[in-house]
């Protein structure tokens, strides 16, 4: 097998990153970048696709430098991505018809309480195990196809090509050949049935959204073609692919039933492998596809949280009470759990179990003596709320983990972490690699390669860094979940 690393490209929300591991999934190099976040009016959040794309040439480019490896010395390429995040393009010139409309993005709100006064919710979640929510990718291709001059007659034309960020990398890399998404990606559009693995005849034609705009759906880890453009430096096989949360599961060796992950990036999101079943939640959860790896398919339960490192952000350049997100955790100890402040950071409606696009954020119980402080810890603690709110709404549908392992930037912070357990009433695990997003990638790209053997090898390459056990009493957990549920029964829209 030519090359001696496994190049994974990690494209979120935020930033773009790029990190080389050798054939023992050891870290040889890495590169990030952060790129401009645009915001047209309240409640909608766009990227330039350009700028996605340049950013990730530049992590790439970068990556490969610091490694002083070659495309001859890659052996794969891994893609994991933001999710749902929509773009449409031009077959010919490659070339965008509008920004990139971001997972975050809630302009089609009304749109989707227009098809749920239809009736149409129960067919959607029964086909695709999501919810009619503006989150998703389905209404965000309408709304381009409607809104954007031109574009339908285009698209029916079949002039246009739609894809996540995956898939739109992917277009570009390969030098516009290959039009491919995966399983994990096409489960998150609203178009995909997942149980017969298909894009949807019916659903189609309930969004009008022309089937020739739809990429080819493979498994996770799959023949994606070749990477000719420069940005690679030559050419290399793409060899897996997967959502970002996807991507974490695997990366934390998720291959079990029952095993469950919190991913905290700008969102935070919880999957729990739920193995072959499809479980429908009765608690407003969603149902996805984990993974598909060869031909099988593995489920998973999914709650969303919207604003969890986002949250961080907000305290650093909106309020600017913070320098830098590890700020928070010298100025948590200092102040100690706040019992009488809370943040509700729903900035662009409330997730999962809630799916209230309307809602806004809040900060509640302010005295004359509240301060930076308070506000700090508040918003720190609300992510460990929301996540709380998801496990509980899990274990009333019948997943109830034994521990959770965990990931992602804010999971450098132990004082973060030690609330998350006490609040959750189970032991928090940090793994020795907390970037299980990218490492994900790179397994499914070493894995179609013939590097990693089985996921079970995977699995003996997890390790554990931290574990957090639960201390706090049982009164005052009960207090401060108490009054996290007034906080939020607050800043509902249906309040």
């Amino acid at each position: 097998m030519k090359g001696k690393f496994l190049l994974a490209i990690d494209q979120g929300t935020s930033s773009s990153r790029t990190v080389i591991y050798d054939r023992d999934a050891r870290m040889v190099s890495s590169a990030q970048q952060e790129f401009p976040q645009i915001y047209p009016q309240p409640g909608w959040v766009e990227h330039d696709p350009e700028a996605i794309w340049d950013s990730v040439t530049a992590v790439t480019r970068d990556a490969l430098q610091k490694a002083g490896a070659a495309a001859r010395d890659i052996a794969a390429i891994g893609i994991t991505n933001q999710r749902e995040t929509t773009l449409l393009w031009d077959r010919e010139t490659g070339e965008c018809v509008y920004n990139a409309i971001v997972w975050q993005d809630r302009r089609t709100a009304e749109y989707c309480q227009g098809l749920k006064d239809q009736g149409n919710e129960d067919t959607v979640t029964r086909k695709t195990g999501l919810r009619l929510d503006p989150y998703f990718s389905g209404t965000k291709i309408a709304w381009l196809l409607d809104n954007v001059p031109g574009v339908r007659e285009r698209a029916e034309a079949g002039k246009l090509a739609f894809g996540t960020v995956d898939c739109f990398l992917l277009w570009r890399l390969s030098g516009g050949r290959v039009h491919a998404t995966d399983a994990t990606n096409a489960s998150r559009t609203l178009l995909f049935n997942i149980h017969t693995q298909a894009w949807d005849d019916d659903l189609l034609a309930m969004f009008s959204i022309p089937h020739s705009v739809l990429p080819e759906v493979r498994d996770c880890a799959a023949d994606f073609g070749m990477a000719v453009d420069d940005c690679v430096g030559g050419e290399v096989p793409v060899c897996g692919m997967a959502g970002d949360q996807q991507a974490a599961l695997i990366g934390q060796a998720g291959f079990e039933p029952g095993m469950t992950k919190s991913t905290y990036g700008t969102g935070c999101f919880v999957v729990a492998n739920t193995g072959r079943e499809a479980l429908h939640s009765e608690n407003q959860l969603l149902t996805t596809v984990a993974m598909r790896m060869d031909g099988e398919v593995t489920y998973g339960l999914e709650g969303s949280v919207f604003v969890a490192g986002s949250a961080m952000q907000w305290l650093r350049d909106e309020l600017r009470i913070i320098d830098a997100a590890p700020d928070s955790e010298e100025i948590a100890r200092r102040r100690g759990v706040v019992e009488d402040v809370y943040v509700v950071p729903a900035f662009a409606g409330l997730g999962a179990p809630y799916w209230d696009p309307d809602a806004r954020g809040a900060i509640l119980g302010l005295t004359r003596g509240s301060g930076r402080d308070d506000i700090v810890t508040a918003t720190l603690q609300s992510v460990a709320f929301q996540t709380c709110d998801l496990i509980d709404a899990m274990s009333e549908d019948g997943i109830k983990p034994s521990v959770i392992r965990v990931d992602g930037g804010m999971v450098a912070n132990d004082w973060f972490l030690q609330f998350l357990a006490d609040v959750l009433d189970i032991p928090v695990e940090r793994p020795d690699n907390v970037e299980s997003t990218v490492l994900g990638a790179a397994y499914l790209a070493g894995y179609q390669a013939g590097i990693v053997q089985s996921p079970a090898a995977i699995g003996e390459l997890w390790k554990r860094d931290a574990l957090f056990e639960p201390q706090m009493e049982a009164a005052k957990r009960e207090q401060l979940l108490s009054g996290w549920s007034d906080a939020v029964r607050r800043v509902r829209s249906d309040n």
